[in-house]
């Protein structure tokens, strides 16, 4: 008896990295399964390239590195290995492999409607795999909402909104949320 349910072809890590290199989208890999990216909208943009600059301003001259949205994170298990494009990262990892980092220390997620469901409940769960991983920040993009979570104090979140500032204790940046919304709003 034939099934009607249609199997996917599971790719291999280095035909996907292969892959990688040659195409024009960005696809994210999960235990042998790729997913195209979507675009983004202008404010997601403008959130975007504020904390790169500040967060590339205050890394200078350290060991670390902010990389955006075009540098995968490797999570690479004994049972899954992923690899996922966040908005932001920084790591700052010796000896990193050239398309993807496996040691960041802060993750943060621009939230959009096509992927908050994803950012908060998968990817969340996959980035608190990686032991280097002190900060996962989640910002919103229609409205001015920080979520900072941290593995010290057990992944719990705290919360800040438009007057607040908030520090990112894994680097020890203290930002202001009007900052991060600058030219948003």
């Amino acid at each position: 008896m034939k099934s009607n349910t249609a199997t996917r072809a599971k790719i291999s890590i280095e035909e996907y990295l292969q892959g990688e290199l040659v195409s024009d989208i960005k696809y994210e890999y999960v235990n042998g399964e790729v997913y195209a990216m979507a675009g983004a909208k202008r404010s997601h943009n403008i959130i975007s390239m504020n904390l790169s600059g500040l967060l590339h301003q205050h890394l200078r001259g350290t060991p670390c590195q902010a990389y955006n949205s075009d540098m995968k994170v490797g999570i690479l298990t004994d049972t899954d290995d992923y690899f996922y494009y966040p908005d932001l990262q920084v790591s700052c990892e010796k000896n990193a492999h050239e398309l993807y980092n496996t040691e960041p220390k802060l993750i943060i997620e621009v939230l959009s409607d096509s992927t908050e469901r994803i950012d908060r409940a998968e990817k969340f769960r996959d980035y608190r795999k990686l032991a280097s991983l002190e900060e996962y920040v989640l910002v919103a993009q229609d409205t001015a909402r920080v979520e900072i979570y941290r593995r010290a104090e057990n992944w719990e979140f705290a919360l800040f909104t438009q007057a607040d500032t908030f520090c990112l204790h894994s680097i020890e940046l203290s930002l202001n949320v009007s900052e991060v919304y600058e030219n948003v709003f």
